[in-house]
């Protein structure tokens, strides 16, 4: 009998044991992390083909500027960070655009094509940095787009549509968040701003030290500039401003988007340049936001990766991956001693439908090999699988296509706009020629409507429009010719473009810091955006 009670009590003991194992495992910890401040890093248009082209470059390019060919993708990565994949699609529709994704970002909340800051059925809905700004948290947007583009937008602003900029510009000052930094003056200052005699143009451009190409596109006598002035925000218009400027600070730097990653690579070591960086002006909003005890939020958009995409310029979008690469690489650098930041990386959505491929042209010549397999014959293979030599060549692209297209072919008289001129121009700022028969073919498609078929490793072909009444996957209806240049070189880079409009391919995310784990999923961005407000809310 006493020796059953001993083994009763045995069990019993173990049993409880067992059952406080379990509850210790499965209940959550009182101790668990979380962050004071939330960094969110958006690259516009950057899908899992964008990070590709960079790894690709990091990886395998024979000139690569990665020296062990770790990008900062990789970095997040190896620090003990996160990765998890997300849906992007707005409500009942199987593509978005940059308003819907970044209001599902910001909200937390489905919305609707085109809308900003709206659920699905066109109701305001608190935002992220609302809320943050609620809980005492001091609040940054930042993009080398406009401050009032459709990312930046739908974190501080609700509108029926991303075309309303002029509203848009009102809600954002409005809202106040602590930082504001990119371009589109044009939205901020009143009608009269356009009159060179008058007397608020000449205060703008006395304030603005000429570094801004001063037009508005209001309709409106409102100077939002003078409003934030009086709200305490700190103007600034350019690098050396934005480097003395403290506390809450409105900056605003370009007409419209801010130079693309080629015209910043060129000008970079220029002392007269004049226009910060993206990686610059996360520092300054760092600087002042972490004076903040209680944390901050920011959200930074690296928006020129999707323009790029748009355009088929391989390229440009090579270099505006190197851009997000250097603004990545300082986020974490500055938080890596810190155990209460969060970072989270991820796109809005898909560009391009980019990809490498193999193609049938200039196939190489068989020849001998060492192995044993090959003693008696010769190796070669069916198809040209691409040369990585090929990314140098991209990464040595001196002028974006729009630049070659607008700031030097258009820039020559009329008459002298020729088929033999632009390949001369094209051939002189990439690394991929054209001759004057595929130059001739640009220039008479260009103007005509059309729609792209067929794309494959050997090639794409243009063909004229059917019964279609709109253009097919082309991105403008009103300025395609850059389109039309990179299906003449696409064969010669090993590249194929599916489009010039956005895709439904999920995005990856990336996250480290606090609370990362929640992160490590396959999401909707719906989701991500309510993990993002969660993280905010926690601390």
């Amino acid at each position: 009998m006493k020796s059953r009670l001993n083994a009763i009590c045995v069990i019993v003991i173990v049993l409880f044991s067992l059952t406080a194992c379990v509850q210790k495992q499965i209940q959550p910890s009182k101790t668990a992390e979380k962050p004071k401040n939330v960094i969110m890093l958006i690259g516009d248009g950057m899908g899992p083909d964008q990070i590709g082209l960079l790894l690709s470059y990091a990886r395998q390019a024979p000139n690569s500027i990665f020296i062990d060919g770790k990008t900062s993708f990789d970095k997040i990565i190896e620090d003990g960070g996160v990765m998890g994949l997300s849906m992007t699609y707005a409500s009942n529709v199987l593509v978005t655009d940059s308003a819907a994704s970044a209001s599902q970002l910001a909200t937390g909340r489905f919305s609707g094509s085109e809308m900003i800051g709206l659920d699905n059925i066109g109701n305001p809905v608190e935002t992220v940095l609302e809320k943050a700004k609620k809980t005492g948290k001091s609040t940054g947007l930042i993009s080398d787009t406009r401050v009032t583009h459709a990312t930046p937008a739908a974190f501080a602003s609700h509108q029926a549509h991303r075309g309303m900029e002029n509203e848009i510009a009102v809600d954002m000052l409005n809202t106040g968040p602590d930082v504001m930094l990119g371009g589109g003056i044009r939205y901020w200052i009143p009608k009269e701003a356009n009159d060179k005699t008058s007397a608020v143009r000449k205060e703008l451009d006395k304030i603005s030290e000429g570094s801004v190409r001063i037009k508005s596109k209001r309709k409106d006598s409102r100077n939002l500039i003078k409003e934030a002035q009086q709200k305490g925000y700190t103007l600034v218009f350019n690098k050396d401003q934005l480097e003395a400027a403290k506390g809450k600070t409105l900056g605003l730097f370009s007409y419209s988007a801010m130079p693309d990653a080629i015209r910043v690579s060129n000008s970079l070591n220029d002392p007269q340049r004049s226009i910060p960086t993206l990686k610059e002006m996360s520092a300054k909003a760092l600087d002042i936001l972490s004076k903040n005890d209680k944390g901050f939020f920011l959200m930074v958009e690296a928006g020129l990766i999707d323009w790029a995409a748009h355009y088929n310029d391989t390229g440009l979008m090579l270099h505006e991956m190197l851009r997000i690469n250097e603004t990545l690489e300082y986020l974490l650098e500055w938080a890596k001693d810190r155990d209460d930041t969060l970072i989270i990386v991820t796109a809005d959505h898909t560009t391009g439908g980019f990809g490498f491929s193999y193609t049938g042209k200039d196939i190489p010549e068989a020849k001998d090999l060492p192995g044993e397999k090959f003693a008696d014959r010769k190796y070669k293979p069916g198809y040209n699988f691409g040369d990585p030599a090929v990314l140098d060549k991209l990464y040595k692209q001196k002028l974006s296509y729009t630049d070659i297209f607008d700031s030097q072919f258009g820039a020559l008289p009329e008459d002298q706009q020729t088929p033999a001129a632009l390949a001369r121009e094209v051939n002189a700022y990439t690394r991929f020629p054209i001759t004057v028969a595929q130059a001739a073919r640009i220039l008479e498609t260009e103007n005509n409507p059309i729609y792209v078929k067929g794309h494959s490793y050997l090639g794409s072909k243009i063909v004229p429009k059917l019964d279609n009444k709109d253009e097919f996957f082309v991105y403008q209806k009103y300025d395609n010719r850059q389109n039309l240049l990179a299906l003449e070189v696409a064969a010669d880079q090993f590249v194929v473009w599916n489009t010039g409009t956005h895709t439904a391919t999920p995005v990856i995310v990336f996250a480290n810091g606090p609370q990362k784990e929640a992160f490590s999923n396959i999401m909707h961005h719906t989701n991500v955006g309510q993990k993002v407000i969660e993280a905010v809310l926690s601390k």
